[in-house]
């Protein structure tokens, strides 16, 4: 007589193979949710931060309601840059909203430069700074004449005639910077990535 052959699956080393992969996939799986979560708690943490836009300052480029998404370590690769969007501690000088702890403005001068405004232009060292970000027609006045010292920065906002910025508690130290505006992602329609 031939040996039977066992149907398929009958085997109980093959089934306890099979649970002992299922097992093996499940954990798996939970491996990488756990990775993927503690992952993206560290980049919320330490990479990104996101900030909610309560004024006008900003219009026509943050609007109120907006949020944004701002890289906390930008700076850690490359300089900063002239018209680069920031978040930054409120400064000691400022006289404003003592519960606002975080104010966003763009960088138009740089340690070294020579701020000013005349005929309704910012200028920076002697020239009339190119603004393409600014409405037609907008006005900058209320800039004395001075050079940013080391480590600051001159930040204004967009909407010039409604921006309590550098021109009135002065440069920013370069320590106080949160981070660099990178993207607008609410409301939806708003979406804007910021180079």
């Amino acid at each position: 007589m031939g040996e039977q052959e066992s149907p398929v699956g009958s085997d109980p080393v093959s089934s306890r193979r099979v649970l002992s992969n299922s097992k093996r996939n499940v954990r798996d799986v939970a491996i990488i949710l756990v990775i993927a979560v503690v992952f993206g708690i560290l980049v919320r943490t330490f990479v990104f931060q996101s900030f909610y836009i309560p004024s006008g300052s900003m219009i026509p480029t943050l609007k109120v309601g907006n949020r944004v998404l701002v890289n906390e370590l930008s700076y850690d690769f490359h300089p900063i840059h002239r018209g680069d969007i920031i978040v930054f501690r409120t400064p000691p000088k400022d006289r404003g909203n003592p519960v606002i702890k975080d104010l966003v403005k763009r960088v138009v001068g740089l340690p070294g430069d020579t701020v000013s405004s005349a005929n309704g232009k910012l200028e920076i060292n002697g020239k009339p700074l190119s603004e393409p970000y600014l409405p037609p027609g907008t006005v900058t006045s209320g800039v004395p004449t001075q050079k940013i010292p080391p480590g600051e920065l001159w930040v204004m906002g967009d909407n010039r005639q409604n921006s309590e910025d550098s021109r009135f508690f002065g440069p920013i130290s370069e320590k106080l910077i949160v981070g660099r505006v990178t993207l607008i992602y609410w409301p939806l329609g708003s979406f804007k990535l910021f180079g």
